[in-house]
């Protein structure tokens, strides 16, 4: 596996004021031994002419287009015309460190199979980054140094979808980029933990994550909170909750709402429980509402909370800690 090669796939559209020193990140490598398989997604300016200059002078380079429109559809051609052991993904707007491919090569030839490198992230912008990216880069980056990303799956996406490699094996037993699920890094995160993953801890930032206003993360539809509550949900019930087991949703608020709707939705049992005296006694969606108090005399519990407040999410686990429940195996949290 020394010197494996390693392919990078690129969807991109659109992305010509950024993609030439993108491309140039991966070409300044320390390890040579890549293949970049790069999909125009459709674009309309000069992006596809800036990924042709590249393999032009160098044929690692490897340029398809998307039969489709998406960027799932991009990522399945660049993965299926894909030669690596090992596989890898990059954002056609963003920039790696000059070692990234070779610290997560060497990490996953000492793990061996059933491992995911992971790398600390930094965001960048001409404007700024905003409060909210630099919450997720330090929570994101804090769980990447012990490799313990998976334990908050629920709260948000705890791989960052630009910055991972692994296995070719491990890729395709987890499904690739077959399934048609959005936010689809998300979806791949969930099956990465599905199969058991485990995530090799990193202290190094490895890659460049470029924020503005036009990203598609900021612009798409399917990234919208309802497209990552319903991914949330979809696999709390498929990999967490048993019909032997009390499902509990704790909060009220927007989210605690939108999913005690779905299980509705879905005639699936559950207790609904907040702190809100105006709302505790009554009936939403014909579940009522309790103090979680009655947690205290309900056993074997898979509890979802869905509040939000950093103190009160301090409170929440105290509580549950005194009842003996384990977070991320009893209670997950959901935002």
């Amino acid at each position: 596996m020394v010197n494996s090669l390693v392919s990078i796939l690129i969807p991109f559209k659109n992305v010509e004021e950024y993609f030439e020193e993108c491309l140039k990140s991966i070409q300044n490598q320390t390890y040579k031994n890549w293949e970049v398989i790069a999909v125009n997604d459709n674009s309309s300016d000069n992006s596809l002419l800036i990924a042709n200059k590249f393999a032009a002078e160098d044929d690692r380079f490897k340029i398809f287009s998307n039969d489709e429109s998406g960027i799932i559809t991009a990522l399945r051609k660049a993965y299926i015309n894909s030669s690596g052991n090992f596989i890898s993904r990059m954002d056609a707007d963003d920039h790696m460190t000059k070692d990234r491919i070779k610290i997560m090569v060497d990490s996953l030839v000492k793990e061996g199979l059933g491992s995911l490198a992971v790398g600390k992230v930094k965001y960048f912008s001409k404007v700024g980054v905003n409060d909210g990216y630099n919450r997720y880069e330090k929570w994101l980056n804090k769980l990447t140094a012990t490799g313990e990303n998976f334990k908050e799956i629920y709260k948000e996406c705890v791989i960052p979808s630009p910055c991972w490699m692994v296995h070719k094996k491990d890729f395709d037993n987890c499904g690739a980029f077959m399934q048609d699920r959005y936010p689809e890094d998300y979806d791949l995160a969930f099956r990465f933990y599905e199969y058991g993953l485990k995530c090799i801890p990193c202290s190094t930032t490895l890659h460049y994550w470029r924020d503005y206003d036009n990203r598609t993360s900021r612009t798409s539809q399917h990234y919208a909170q309802n497209y990552f509550l319903d991914i949330k949900l979809h696999y709390f019930l498929k990999l967490e909750f048993k019909p032997t087991n009390n499902l509990v949703v704790w909060g009220a608020g927007k989210k605690g709402k939108t999913i005690a709707n779905s299980l509705v939705e879905k005639n699936i049992n559950f207790h609904w429980v907040c702190d809100n005296e105006k709302k505790i006694g009554k009936d939403i969606y014909g579940v009522r509402l309790e103090h979680f108090n009655v947690l205290q005399n309900i056993k074997n519990t898979k509890c979802m909370i869905t509040v939000a407040n950093e103190e009160d999410q301090m409170s929440i686990t105290s509580f549950f800690k005194e009842l003996n429940l384990k977070p991320a195996v009893d209670y997950f949290f959901f935002c």
